[in-house]
């Protein structure tokens, strides 16, 4: 039986040869894979083949030093530094929770922030410029989207909304000033 994306995670086995199979697919697979079903939305579950534990954790921190070991870097170091140095500390317990959130409010605030930044540039000598960086902002942000986010931004009440769009607004302002002086 096929499984579709709404049964469930999709069971990754990780043998000792270090070998990843996808159990849906019936296919060994690579960790791009993973990165790219990840990317897509899709939700897996990686297992030791022999002991059936789950190290979904580790599989996706080595993804990630993959990518910044491509040159693909996210984490500048010096919030690496502060990460590490929270281990051991008595605020290590609210880290993750902490940092789930703020990536949620990122993601919910990505599309206004995209719609602003494109409307405040789409009469300007660097609306073909705004567009690249927005595709790169995109491309970037992509690995921050979770299964079934694709409505999180409805569930900010409507006056945080208007808050935030007037601080962008007024952001972009600051910017255009800035932009213009220095065409001057």
């Amino acid at each position: 039986m096929k499984k579709t994306p709404n049964d469930g995670p999709v069971i990754i086995k990780k043998y000792a040869n270090r070998r990843l199979y996808n159990t849906e697919t019936s296919s060994y697979i690579t960790l791009d894979h993973l990165a790219a079903m990840t990317r897509e939305g899709r939700d897996f579950k990686v297992v030791d083949a022999r002991s059936d534990d789950d190290i979904t954790h580790n599989v996706l921190t080595q993804i990630i030093m993959e990518e910044e070991a491509r040159g693909q870097t996210l984490l500048p170091v010096s919030f690496l530094r502060q990460l590490i140095a929270l281990y051991g500390d008595s605020m290590q317990a609210m880290v993750p929770g902490y940092l789930e959130a703020s990536m949620d409010s990122f993601r919910r605030n990505q599309e206004q922030f995209k719609t602003a930044v494109e409307g405040a540039f789409a009469h300007s000598p660097f609306a073909e410029i705004a567009k690249r960086n927005m595709a790169m902002f995109d491309a970037a942000t992509s690995a921050f989207k979770a299964p079934g986010m694709a409505g999180a931004a409805g569930d900010v009440p409507a006056a945080s909304k208007d808050d935030e769009i007037a601080a962008l607004r007024a952001e972009l302002a600051k910017l255009q000033d800035k932009v213009e002086k220095l065409g001057q």
